[in-house]
């Protein structure tokens, strides 16, 4: 079996004040569980830090240099919910080196993940709900500025709307963003995204799924993209602290093979990142994230 690339930095956990609501913990947890399922046999593949440059082609030049000064206006500060410290900046940068390097792996390999990313809420000109930095935006407007793909499709399945990305791409009609997620929860003002389905609260397996299956399927045969970005949020559990819907551990399972078959049976090369996922219980919601590393491993196999 040929390893899927996973790409991991130690800087993706970073160092947070006692107390805090942000399960920062899942990150290093999420490796070491990766590496304890044998999924990386031959170890993590490791980013470079993003630049000012590259994070500057999905956000504007005044807020990148701000939040690589840690001069971040309080009030953006407040919006997004972490403190603006060296270690959240370094973090913010590993997360798009991450995601950007994932990406480049699965177009030579088909498969490939970052134990990050998904930050996206990360608008234009500022961070926001937890994200500081548009990890999917920023590798996709790269990826074709520099031709390596033509179009991409984001499926971001995290249970809050895509917000940022939506804003960060909205003058890109190659890479086209398609968010499902449950309506009534953050962020109460949406961006819209090129294709928003919006679904009512307490939503369970079957019900989430069959909506799913009536969009992922047309839009990958409309859109023919290069590269799927998928955002495998596990908030969408029924246990998540700030959820809404109600999918089990199954149910995710179910979510995460389908995203993965339906690209993969196309031919087209998928790269997954983590999104959310909101628990005090940092083992569980360690183990809930692996479900996509695992999922792209089982597929691998199968090919």
């Amino acid at each position: 079996m040929k390893q899927v690339p996973v790409v991991s930095h130690p800087a993706y956990e970073a160092v947070m004040p006692d107390g805090h609501r942000f399960p920062m913990r899942k990150y290093g947890r999420l490796a070491e569980v990766i590496m304890e399922k044998g999924l990386v046999p031959g170890g993590f593949a490791k980013p470079e830090e993003a630049s000012a440059e590259l994070v500057a082609l999905a956000h504007d030049r005044a807020y990148v240099d701000q939040v690589f000064a840690c001069t971040v206006p309080r009030e953006i500060e407040r919006r997004i919910g972490l403190p603006i410290s060296e270690s959240v900046v370094r973090r913010a940068r590993a997360s798009a080196g991450g995601t950007l390097l994932a990406a480049r792996l699965a177009l030579q390999h088909g498969l490939a993940g970052s134990t990050a990313g998904g930050s996206h809420h990360g608008q234009r000109e500022t961070g926001a709900g937890f994200c500081v930095f548009n990890d999917v935006a920023i590798a996709a407007k790269a990826l074709h500025a520099e031709g390596a793909i033509g179009h991409a499709l984001i499926v971001d399945l995290d249970v809050h709307q895509g917000d940022g990305t939506a804003d960060c791409l909205r003058d890109e009609p190659d890479l086209f963003t398609f968010s499902m997620h449950a309506e009534k929860n953050y962020p109460v003002r949406k961006i819209p995204s090129d294709l928003d389905v919006g679904l009512p609260d307490a939503l369970e397996d079957e019900a989430y799924l069959e909506v799913l299956q009536a969009h992922l399927p047309r839009l990958l045969d409309a859109i023919e993209p290069d590269l799927v970005f998928f955002n495998a949020g596990v908030d969408p559990h029924r246990d998540d602290k700030l959820g809404r819907l109600a999918l089990s551990d199954e149910g995710l399972r179910r979510r995460d093979d389908y995203v993965i078959e339906q690209a993969r049976s196309r031919q087209i090369p998928l790269v997954a990142v983590i999104g959310g996922g909101y628990s005090s219980d940092i083992e569980s919601l360690a183990r809930r994230h692996a479900t996509v590393f695992e999922a792209m491993a089982a597929r691998s196999e199968r090919e």
